[in-house]
């Protein structure tokens, strides 16, 4: 008897085992396609004729529904798209996502300086202020509902891209109410503002602080010379004050030449200081996006060779490097680390992080400084991405996005030109 307990309990003993181990096992696939389902994106590139994988993530394969044959008739005018089931071991279906089938893209990796001028579509609300009237101080701007970063287009149906626009507008209402078309964010609307009358100049006022302009200094990530395109920074030139992307009515690029350096510290980043060149324009910008700045270019930057443009299913972390200017208008390749790799959709221009390991960038410059954002990243011979963002705490460290995400901009300006 005893014997027979002893194998029952033993029986017993491996079949709660073993019922564990299946219940570990369910979680752990669980948790597997829920990793996959939030962490694979929603889109991938793939080039004509080479194997699409989708390698950083254990355990997924394709589905069924992608066609190698479809794939290999794709070319630049006319990408192949489809729709392609995602799997777990090729069992339990995870997500479907959109693979987008192109032909070889070859860009020049630049790292060349240049200045950015733009007038703005619209202008920018920066500030409210107070007018001292003969009754006592009153804001109309506050009091119709504007609001700091919205960016008044029209006045009275009348288009207004300048501070001169404004008044004007204002000074020949004679204090009637005027009708104000504005953007707040992805929404459009309008408003009734009714002007007053200073007490201090005897003219009519609206209350605004508007800006129309702006200019500073980024880095050329890549260049095509078949279409004479561009793209730059890798993140969106922004209000100073109100961090609003600044909607592009006319851009222009100039040349630059990086005359000094203030080295980056630890909360405190550095930044690369130049001068324009001249006051002739070099080139178009014809979008500024969370991206970037991209438009054509009428000179050529300076630049080596051409490099095909990786993908992000390619990319490992480890060695790679970084072309930028710290002096004169001349790029320079340095070594990096690509420390991580994030394939999340929701933040698009923070695709990796980066630690510069080169002793000469670290010298000259500490790391990562304000100027070096657009500054191209290669890895096996491929461009990868660009420079964003520098880590305040840590001026080795910073950002960088997919060349993937800012090519696709690039590609849907040649769409609907």
């Amino acid at each position: 008897m005893r014997c027979f307990y002893r194998k029952m309990k033993t029986i017993r003993t491996v079949i709660h085992s073993l019922t564990a181990a299946a219940a570990a096992l369910a979680f752990a696939v669980l948790g597997m396609t829920a990793y996959v389902e939030i962490a694979a994106p929603e889109h991938y590139y793939n080039i004509e004729g080479e194997a699409f994988t989708i390698s950083p993530f254990l355990g997924v394969e394709l589905g069924s529904t992608y066609q190698k044959e479809a794939a290999a008739q794709a070319n630049n005018s006319v990408p192949v798209r489809q729709e392609v089931g995602l799997s777990l071991f090729g069992i339990i279906p995870v997500k479907t996502v959109t693979v987008e089938t192109i032909s070889n893209v070859m860009l020049a990796p630049c790292g060349t300086p240049f200045g950015v001028k733009i007038l703005t579509d619209g202008v920018i609300v920066v500030g409210l202020n107070e007018i001292a009237t003969e009754n006592g101080n009153r804001n109309p701007a506050k009091e119709a509902g504007v609001q700091t970063g919205d960016i008044i287009v029209k006045m009275n149906d009348t288009p207004v891209s300048s501070n001169d626009d404004i008044s004007k507008v204002i000074t020949e209402s004679g204090g009637k109410s005027v009708t104000i078309s504005y953007r707040r964010g992805n929404r459009e609307g309008s408003l009734t503002l009714t002007p007053a009358l200073s007490a201090i100049d005897h003219t009519y006022k609206a209350g605004l602080w508007v800006r129309d302009s702006s200019a500073g200094i980024g880095t050329v990530s890549f260049y095509d010379p078949e279409t004479q395109a561009f793209g730059g920074l890798g993140h969106a030139i922004c209000d100073v004050d109100t961090g609003e992307v600044l909607p592009v009515l006319q851009g222009d690029v100039v040349n630059v030449r990086i005359h000094d350096i203030v080295k980056g510290t630890v909360g405190s980043p550095g930044e690369l200081r130049g001068s324009f060149v001249s006051k002739e324009s070099c080139g178009t910008i014809l979008l500024n996006n969370e991206s970037g700045v991209f438009g054509q270019m009428y000179e050529s930057p300076q630049y080596d060779k051409l490099a095909p443009m990786g993908l992000k299913q390619e990319i490992k972390t480890g060695k790679a490097t970084v072309i930028t200017t710290v002096n004169g208008s001349t790029p320079e390749e340095y070594e990096i680390e690509i420390e991580k790799i994030n394939l999340l959709e929701n933040s698009p221009t923070k695709n990796m992080v980066i630690r510069i390991s080169d002793p000469r960038l670290l010298e000259l410059c500490g790391g990562i400084v304000q100027g070096m954002s657009g500054s191209p990243i290669l890895q096996n011979g491929k461009l990868i991405g660009a420079v964003t963002h520098v880590f305040v705490n840590d001026p080795t460290r910073g950002y960088a996005i997919f060349a993937e995400n800012m090519y696709q901009n690039v590609a849907e300006l040649r769409t609907h030109s």
